[in-house]
């Protein structure tokens, strides 16, 4: 069975909106676009790198994919990214888009949750969520995230997007691995372990 991996860029207050650029996703007004390279490192590259590794394909909702589309075709090829991003198998969740013309995507057909089932049931490696935010928490809803890679870094923006909006369903989490960057980042990997437990002090 393949794992569904959730990999995101966080602030400390758990926006991810527009981590890239100002011009990113100024949706609704946003007007902090571009918040992760000042609070980014080297060893934060590095992680994503390696978080990586396992994963032969990504999970994209349309408005990531939008964005990754109009980028990454002429992005620099010294970036070692660049290779990485336009190689890899691309599925793609619309309700909107009727074509994806980004090389090596797939446009999934008819009920999300249960596209997503049916991948996580082929062969093939892991699958990577990047951003798409609604995605992530459609995919959240339906218990289909079997681990969350997290980079939460030292900013607080105090509006936009969150991974774990108001709604977000309550679970436990397994922290797999846990380590802080030189620059504050926390690098995290959790996996889902059932519901909270409750108790009083």
């Amino acid at each position: 069975m393949r794992k569904i991996i959730v990999c995101t860029f966080l602030t400390l207050d758990g926006v991810m909106q527009a981590p890239g650029g100002p011009d990113e996703d100024a949706g609704s007004g946003f007007k902090h676009g571009g918040w992760q390279k000042p609070v980014a490192d080297d060893e934060v590259g590095a992680a994503i790198a390696d978080w990586y590794q396992d994963s032969d394909a990504m999970l994209l909702g349309r408005k990531t994919y939008e964005i990754f589309a109009s980028y990454w075709p002429t992005a620099d090829p010294d970036n070692p990214f660049t290779d990485r991003m336009n190689s890899t198998r691309k599925y793609v969740a619309s309700r909107t888009l009727t074509s994806v013309e980004w090389q090596n995507s797939t446009l999934l057909e008819g009920d999300i949750v249960d596209a997503v089932r049916t991948l996580k049931a082929s062969g093939g490696g892991n699958i990577s969520v990047v951003g798409s935010g609604d995605l992530a928490q459609t995919l959240m809803r339906h218990n289909l995230v079997d681990e969350y890679r997290l980079t939460i870094h030292p900013v607080i923006i105090g509006s936009g997007k969150r991974l774990f909006a108001d709604g977000a369903i309550p679970t436990a989490l397994e922290p797999v691995s846990v380590s802080t960057t030189k620059g504050g980042t926390v690098l995290g990997i959790y996996r889902p372990n059932g519901e909270p437990s409750y108790d009083s002090y």
